[in-house]
């Protein structure tokens, strides 16, 4: 199965799923260094996606119980 561009990651379940075939690839030892330096910047790309996903929900999350709180 060949991975997906960090690009055409939509969700933050896909991307922790192509880190998961980034890392298994990474661990084969017949891996080339050209193929292991793109696969560690897709990792890379991948890993910065997932903190933004994150840190969004999180600012949404503190958004949402702000609002909760000043209807109580």
């Amino acid at each position: 199965m060949e991975n997906k561009k960090p690009s055409d990651v939509t969700t933050l379940e896909e991307a922790f799923g192509e880190l998961n075939l980034i890392i298994d690839k990474m661990d084969d030892h017949d891996i080339t260094l050209d193929d292991s330096f793109r696969l560690y910047q897709d990792g890379m790309n991948l890993l910065k996606f997932c903190n933004n996903a994150i840190e969004r929900v999180e600012k949404e999350l503190i958004i949402l119980e702000e609002n909760i709180s000043e209807t109580m």
